[in-house]
């Protein structure tokens, strides 16, 4: 699945194609993506819409068009790409934005990826899907006592971490990098990390993000950003995917294990 870095990355790329381009018209071929308005209603309002900036929320793209809020979820296998208007529709291919001799396509092997419109008049935070989203990394109200009081809780900090509604952008891969450059066990429950833990995980996952932002995100299965172009971060990585390799640090051999059903990699030494 994308996390924040793939999904920054998308966006930035998105926009450097499509800022200022109008869409003339909307091809749905699975209208399942669409959540929250009936797919006629959809098509109907993006006519003659221009796309005046692309933001992001957590893993969320937010599309600002002149009257309404886009708002996409790319799931697990969700990608844009960016063709010629007369180039053929492929598969998995389900939802085309045409814009004048070019389009923008929505691609999703898995179709778990979803959509949903707003209008400009409506307060897109205070709303579901975003409305269930946490704090940034680099959001001013992320700290320890907002940690302190979500983490109470008889849980492993991996699985906390993967917790959007508490703090969104984490995924499996870098929450292992964030857990091994604070130094802690991934079977460490919420309610036991001290408050130099939590000072560590606020300042490592920004550190991790940024670098995955950075490198243009992770591309291990699946991955691509726009136009099926991959990311660089997955030759940086200390520790995820990395079994049996000697730690960075001290030369312990990395370990794999099942934390709330996810492949977790640790080092049992550097992560007491």
């Amino acid at each position: 699945m994308p996390e924040l870095p793939e999904v920054e990355t998308v966006r930035k790329k998105l926009l450097d194609k499509v800022q200022n381009k109008i869409i003339d018209d909307v091809e749905i071929i699975y209208d399942k993506i669409i959540k929250n308005i009936d797919p006629k209603t959809f098509k109907e309002s993006l006519k003659n819409q221009k796309i005046e900036d692309i933001k992001r929320y957590g893993k969320w793209l937010i599309f600002c068009l002149t009257d309404y809020y886009l708002l996409s979820h790319l799931r697990m296998e969700g990608k844009y790409l960016y063709k010629d208007s007369n180039e053929e529709i492929e598969k998995h291919e389900h939802i085309i934005f045409h814009m004048g001799d070019k389009k923008l396509i929505y691609k999703d092997v898995r179709k778990f990826g979803c959509m949903y419109l707003f209008s400009k008049s409506t307060d897109i935070f205070n709303i579901k899907p975003l409305s269930d989203v946490g704090y940034e990394p680099w959001d001013k109200k992320l700290n320890v006592e907002y940690l302190k009081d979500k983490y109470n809780k008889n849980i492993p900090i991996k699985t906390l971490l993967l917790d959007q509604t508490i703090l969104t952008g984490i995924g499996n891969i870098y929450a292992d990098e964030i857990l091994f450059l604070s130094h802690i066990n991934p079977l460490l429950k919420g309610n036991e990390l001290s408050d130099e833990n939590l000072k560590d995980i606020i300042k490592n996952t920004c550190i991790v993000l940024e670098q995955g932002i950075k490198n243009g995100g992770t591309t291990i299965r699946s991955y691509t950003s726009l136009d099926f172009e991959t990311g660089h971060n997955q030759n940086n990585l200390l520790i995820h995917k990395r079994e049996n390799e000697k730690c960075k640090n001290c030369s312990t051999l990395i370990k794999r294990i099942k934390v709330g059903g996810r492949s977790t990699y640790y080092c049992e030494k550097c992560q007491k």
